[in-house]
């Protein structure tokens, strides 16, 4: 019966560790967009994490889940089925939430421009409304 127990909890476990959230499938297709126009910031190497994944705990860590990091390293050599994918995971949603800020921040300040020549009769309705236009569609990944 105790081995029972200790295998029911050690699948939980496994279950638990390899369940780390990554991007969802839309999320996922805005990255790839990302990749594929050259925007994507990378700050997390996504195959750096898949290799430190064999370490105990490395991937998790390298993807900055320290708490999950602790668990994979209880759970070495067994952890190795799982934390590659799971830093991947991780690596991927760190660049995936960068490049989505540093995007908005870029929208939103030449925004601000277009704006700011409206307001000083720089540019009439007609071009601000076709910039704006033309930042939106710019600014569309999804």
């Amino acid at each position: 019966m105790k081995s029972i127990a200790k295998i029911t909890t050690i699948a939980t476990i496994i279950f638990m560790t390899g369940c780390v959230s990554g991007l969802n499938s839309l999320q996922q297709r805005e990255y790839f967009a990302f990749e594929q126009n050259g925007v994507l910031i990378e700050e997390k190497n996504t195959t750096t994490a898949i290799v430190l994944g064999f370490l105990p705990g490395g991937g998790s860590f390298y993807a900055r889940e320290p708490a999950i990091g602790v668990v994979n390293l209880i759970m070495w050599p067994l952890s190795i089925l799982w934390d590659p994918m799971s830093g991947q995971d991780g690596a991927m949603v760190i660049n995936y939430d960068i490049t989505k800020h540093h995007l908005k921040q870029q929208k939103a300040k030449e925004m601000t421009a277009i704006e700011n020549q409206l307001l000083l009769e720089e540019i009439n309705n007609k071009e601000y409304i076709l910039s704006k236009v033309k930042i939106e569609n710019k600014y569309a990944y999804e």
